[in-house]
């Protein structure tokens, strides 16, 4: 199955400029988003993770349906102030300012196995700042993985952990 015939291009969303890769359509589909989630699961099972991290929103609908096929729990990173309860923040640098994320403090138990997802890696920043939070509270980062990788932008290199992803843009 070719996943990424069923990813819509969207031009100009959510600005001018931008071409916004949709996975609404892949998710619409059954057999191509069960594919997805078999690659996943294939690709990130040997690390034997005993928690899934997802990143808002779009990395919860990868890690949600993951985490159950791998038979593991799933921790949400969500932007400062959607989470309740006690949380640990982290910040980092954007291309035009900066963005704050935050997890529960009790969510990974020190030394948990964690592997952290997004729907897509672009320049790795929000990734990158997911891992960096999970290793604050405690989880041993094995991996990460997104459905999408605009390979082009380079942003695995901003990683320090093995990377997967389903569906990769060069350009």
């Amino acid at each position: 199955m070719d996943v990424k015939q069923h990813i819509r291009g969207i031009p100009d969303f959510p600005k001018p400029g931008i071409l916004f890769y949709d996975i609404s359509t892949l998710l619409s589909h059954a057999d191509a988003w069960q594919a997805t989630v078999q690659r996943l699961d294939t690709a990130l099972r040997p690390f034997q993770p005993e928690l899934l991290v997802g990143i808002e929103s779009r990395g919860f609908l990868v890690s949600a349906p993951l985490a159950y096929s791998l038979g593991c729990g799933f921790v949400m990173v969500r932007k400062r102030g959607k989470l309740p309860g006690a949380t640990i923040r982290y910040s980092y640098d954007l291309e035009y300012g900066t963005d704050t994320v935050e997890i529960q403090a009790d969510a990974i138990r020190p030394g948990q196995r964690v592997i952290v997802l997004d729907d897509l890696l672009a320049t790795g920043g929000t990734l990158s700042a997911a891992i960096r939070l999970c290793r604050m509270v405690g989880g041993d980062v094995l991996a990460a993985a997104c459905i999408i990788e605009l390979g082009f932008l380079n942003g695995r290199k901003r990683l320090d952990v093995p990377f997967t992803s389903v569906v990769n843009y060069d350009e």
